[in-house]
């Protein structure tokens, strides 16, 4: 620690101030409210402006002492900032003593009137008196600024071979400041700093070893000469501390020095890092010094913990780090809680470098785990989450999940997030995966998020053989964990798909015993939880789906979960109130279809799905409030109302913008839109009840229907989640099924009947507009971007711009994002890239397509500002430039 750093300073100007303003001070602390204290120092401070006024060199000092006491209550002080200079010039101790103590106090390096002060430092730093060359250079290393560094770094330079020990001390410790504030002076450093690492003064040698330290972040030079010239004197003096005589001046809990131990080991971790002969100079030390001190004192931790650090920056050397490793270990064991935390702190950073040595410590680690200390309950849990692999995660896991249970609310979170994401990373198989995600269900699944149930059913739709063995165990978990939200929402989406094979006992494996459930038992289950008031909107609507599918699954129940569902059409919530009026139209007018309708889901590609939401983690989490979601490269999307998409299976490609639920409800479904995107041009933007139709393939309406009628069969614009895959539903609805649907069936007009087929529309054509040139937007030694332009005739204000990025370099680009920014009569609006990796050499391109409407168009044309940033070799980069060259009929 620096001996002259604010604390240590400020207790002394106290002592010194006490002795010269006791009457003040008395006044001041017998005031009883603070308007009486600030009379008190208004008249204190009359007295002392008059006094300066009067230029009263008698009673100076006693002035700025009480000037200093003032300014340490916090009230201003800058009148007497002259009367520091005019201290620091008087030729006596005492006088030169308060004004330094007033310029380290009252001054800091960005006053002006600092610089008055140079010459007379300069004249104290070569003066005869030791203790006022102490003074100059306590004062210097203080408030140094650039400008005095420079014009007093030559007095300092000399000063560090004076021959006073205090002075040389001083000199060092000021020298730190010279070469933070000017990196340039360095260099007229680094012969001095040898002579001072040879000293056998401990302060001088402490204050010598840290310039070493800083001369060698700041040059590279210096840490190459320090290494060649001192690596060895270094060891030396190390091994003569650590083997040195009780020295009761030095003696810290039976050490001799761990100041000078911690500050030894601090450079030849600076001098080993990157260097192998430097390693192998001081390999030795380090083991003697790892077993020789005693970790009974906080003396000794504090020197392992810096020779363990040591050890783990310098060169490979493995028995040293095990020793290191294993030293860690015990501080597991020790009951200071700082102790252990910094020990799982170091052991993170050594699980990079030898994996196998910290997991011979893994019971402990697990221990941490379950302490009682929440930080380092969190920082044994991050260090478990990096040590489990493949041979090793299914133990870890199952003491992880027994904690489970027992573990604090406050930490559940944090623990069932590791849970999952080690079930998903590591799992060997799928039962094993299936079992553990429904143990940590019912005990945590209010704390499980979205993305991760929706892979959990992702996995369960292509586990076929598993499809009745994870319903059977969902039905027991809900039984006793009926208030675990998303355990209800998992297993009412299973009930639903496959009520069958629970109520048949199909698909039954070895380890399972038969259990006995009705079909009304199962329809119970979905009931309870669509009355439970605790339930979201979200699990409800579920809840209504899985009902509307076991309504064709359980023909005898049908008349029952038609009555369930009719109860929610007196819902407040619109939501449930519309889907139930459209259930029961379906259960009750149309049996012949809704078989296919509430056919299985199909097997959903885990590939594609894994794909999409490593897209999706890239983005900002979609909020419930309808807010724009900050996406890459600019673009930006409408978050998703409450009820999200059931398996998040929505496609990641950008959509118009609409209101409407068609875009939405294409991606819910997973229905390929591909053959219209191809057609290369761009289609109206249809309505929800169009966009259905579509969907069900069963043509447009007639024109007697009218549009305007109410929406049987809509999805909700606010909230939406998938009946069923419809995949099928285009062979089930012939022409038969349509035939037998009349406009009278029902009162008002129903989109699943008496539709006839849609004439063929005319192939769409498209009027291109004006021609332009490719034109070169941005271009420098290592990147280009081309903008392809083009414009429809009907809108002339509106440009349409393809942005081509091409990389010069033969280096590869990642995580490239483009930005851009017009003035406010242009708007702009970017979708998303092609990628966010550019190949390098010209092997491959970026694209990226922006719209520009010029409300001003004819006027002003097309002006903006770019910013391109990307990932050289884990480097960020950033590249700006202004593109105003655009066709000026723009």
């Amino acid at each position: 620690m620096n001996p002259f750093s604010s604390g240590t300073r400020l207790s002394w100007v106290r002592i010194k101030v006490l002795f010269h303003c006791r009457d003040m001070i008395r006044a001041i602390r017998a005031c009883k409210t603070a308007a009486e204290e600030r009379a008190v120092v208004r008249k204190e401070c009359a007295s002392i402006r008059a006094a300066v006024s009067d230029n009263d060199q008698d009673y100076r000092h006693r002035n700025l002492a009480k000037l200093m006491f003032i300014h340490m209550l916090g009230y201003p002080t800058h009148f007497g900032q002259m009367e520091c200079l005019k201290l620091i010039a008087a030729p006596g101790f005492p006088e030169k003593r308060i004004g330094y103590l007033g310029l380290m106090l009252l001054l800091d390096e960005r006053q002006e009137v600092l610089m008055l002060v140079t010459n007379s430092l300069k004249q104290d730093l070569n003066h005869t008196n030791q203790y006022i060359v102490g003074l100059a250079l306590c004062a210097l290393g203080n408030i140094c600024s650039a400008e005095m560094a420079r014009d007093l770094a030559p007095e300092v330079e000399r000063l560090l071979q004076f021959r006073d020990p205090n002075v040389r001390k001083k000199a060092a410790l000021c020298s730190i400041r010279i070469v933070k504030k000017v990196p340039d002076l360095a260099e007229n450093f680094v012969n001095p700093v040898v002579s001072l690492l040879k000293e056998k003064h401990h302060g001088v040698l402490l204050t010598g070893i840290q310039l070493c330290i800083d001369l060698c972040k700041l040059s590279e030079e210096a840490l190459e000469y320090f290494r060649k010239k001192c690596t060895e004197g270094l060891v030396k003096v190390l091994k003569d501390v650590v083997n040195s005589p009780y020295a009761p001046e030095y003696d810290v809990g039976g050490i001799a020095d761990p100041f000078l131990h911690i500050r030894l080991l601090r450079l030849l971790r600076v001098l080993g890092h990157g260097d192998a002969d430097a390693s192998d100079c001081m390999n030795d030390i380090l083991a003697q010094v790892a077993t020789k001190t005693e970790s009974n004192k906080n003396a000794g931790n504090a020197i392992l913990y810096e020779c363990v650090e040591t050890i783990m920056s310098i060169e490979d050397n493995s028995g040293l780090r095990v020793l290191a490793i294993n030293i860690l270990g015990r501080f597991l064991s020790n009951r200071d809680n700082n102790i252990r935390y910094v020990a799982l702190n170091m052991l993170m950073k050594a699980v990079s470098v030898d994996d196998q040595a910290v997991q011979r410590h893994r019971v402990t680690i697990l221990e941490c785990v379950k302490d009682s200390d929440a930080s380092i309950r969190k920082r044994a849990l991050e260090l478990v989450y990096l040590l489990v692999n493949e041979s090793n995660v299914q133990p870890l896991t199952k003491e992880l999940i027994d904690y489970l249970q027992v573990s604090d609310q406050d930490f559940k979170e944090d623990l069932t997030a590791k849970i999952c994401s080690i079930v998903e990373k590591l799992s060997p198989d799928k039962i094993w995966y299936i079992d553990q995600m429904l143990k940590v269900l019912p005990q945590a699944g209010n704390y499980v998020k979205d993305e991760v149930w929706h892979a959990l059913i992702v996995v369960i739709t292509n586990a076929s053989n598993l499809h009745g063995y994870t319903v059977r165990s969902l039905y027991k978990a809900i039984q006793t964990s009926g208030d675990q939200e998303t355990l209800v929402r998992v297993a009412v989406w299973c009930i639903g798909e496959y009520g069958d094979m629970l109520v048949n006992n199909i698909g039954m494996l070895n380890v399972e015993e038969p259990i006995t459930v009705t079909e009304n038992d199962a329809v119970d289950v979905i009931q309870i939880a669509i009355k439970r008031h605790t339930l979201d909107l979200t699990t409800r609507a579920m809840c209504l789906i899985a009902l509307l599918k076991l309504s064709s699954r359980f023909p005898s129940c049908s008349q029952r979960i038609k009555d369930i569902i009719t109860q929610s059409k007196g819902s407040l919530l619109l939501e449930l109130q519309q889907r139930s009026i459209e259930f029961d139209s379906i259960i009750e007018k149309h049996q012949n279809i809704r078989s296919a309708l509430v056919e299985r889901m199909p097997v959903l590609d885990e590939a594609t799905y894994s794909g999409r939401r490593a897209g999706s983690m890239r983005a900002t989490v979609s909020t419930s409030h309808g807010t724009a979601l900050n996406l890459p490269n600019g673009v930006a999307k409408t978050a998703a109302a409450p009820l999200v998409d059931l398996l998040d299976l929505g496609a990641e490609e950008p959509a118009a913008p609409s209101s409407s639920g068609g875009n939405f409800l294409q991606d819910l479904l997973d229905v390929d839109t591909s053959s219209s995107s191809q057609s290369g041009t761009t289609q109206p933007q249809k309505s929800g009840t169009d966009v259905l139709l579509d969907l069900l393939s069963i043509g447009s309406p007639s024109p007697q229907n009218g549009s305007s009628a109410p929406d049987i069969l809509s999805i909700s614009k606010d909230n939406r989640t998938s009946v069923s895959a419809l995949d099928s539903l285009s062979s089930a609805i012939g022409p038969s099924v349509q035939a037998s649907f009349t406009a009278g069936d029902a009162p008002m007009m129903d989109l699943l009947a008496g539709f006839g087929p849609s004439p063929p529309a005319p192939p769409p054509t498209e009027d291109n507009g004006p021609a332009y040139p490719p034109m070169v937007a941005f271009e420098s030694s290592s990147l280009r971007i081309m903008f392809n332009l083009s414009k429809q005739p009907v809108s002339p204000q509106v440009t349409h711009i393809e942005a081509i990025f091409t990389n010069k370099s033969s280096d590869v680009y990642t995580d490239f994002i483009f930005q851009a920014a017009v003035p406010k009569f242009l708007q702009l609006h970017l979708e998303p890239a092609s990628g966010n990796t550019l190949p390098g050499s010209g092997n491959g391109s970026i694209t990226q397509k922006l719209q520009v409407t010029n409300t001003q168009h004819g006027k002003k044309s097309i002006v903006m500002r770019i910013r391109i940033s990307y990932k050289l070799k884990g480097k960020d980069m950033l590249e700006e430039g202004q593109i105003s060259n655009f066709p000026r009929d723009l």
